[in-house]
């Protein structure tokens, strides 16, 4: 009985000198997590960056038409904003697919095409690395309104 270990020395609840530290463990409160790439995935495309207000706020026009010189000048192209998204349910006219005379449910842009007023033309020379912009002629009619979008800082001047 003299050899017997107490309950409390086997344990180890008092401290002994000669054994090193505990470990100090981190904290997880989220529990086990796996990959960030499932946990705290991306907020959107990087190529939106940097996400602040815009310093131009009409749009450009980016591609065009093939020009045809035997008609006159004319518009090419109009400019739209895209004012955001809904979805249609429409029937498919695909013969020979399995949703023939289906409905089915689109995702659509909504569009909107403020009027727009001529303020001038711009005459393009073609090189041999593409057309190069030769000369603007602006209208004589120009309002006040449509001079201050063009100026930089229109207060100045």
């Amino acid at each position: 009985l003299a050899q017997a270990i107490s309950a409390q020395e086997h344990f180890g609840s008092e401290k002994d000198p000669s054994l090193p530290p505990p470990r100090k463990r981190r904290r997880d409160f989220t529990g086990a997590m796996s990959h960030r790439k499932f946990e705290r995935p991306r907020h959107g495309s990087l190529g939106f960056l940097p996400r602040k207000r815009t310093k131009h706020v009409f749009g450009k026009i980016k591609s065009f038409p093939k020009d045809d010189k035997s008609k006159k000048p004319h518009f090419t192209a109009f400019m739209t904003y895209k004012a955001g998204m809904t979805h249609i349910v429409r029937d498919v006219d695909r013969p020979g697919s399995k949703l023939h005379k289906k409905e089915i449910a689109e995702a659509v842009s909504i569009l909107e095409a403020p009027p727009m007023v001529v303020v001038g033309f711009v005459g393009y020379v073609e090189t041999p690395r593409g057309l190069r912009a030769l000369t603007s002629v602006w209208a004589g009619h120009l309002s006040e309104e449509c001079k201050r979008r063009f100026y930089r800082a229109w207060f100045r001047s």
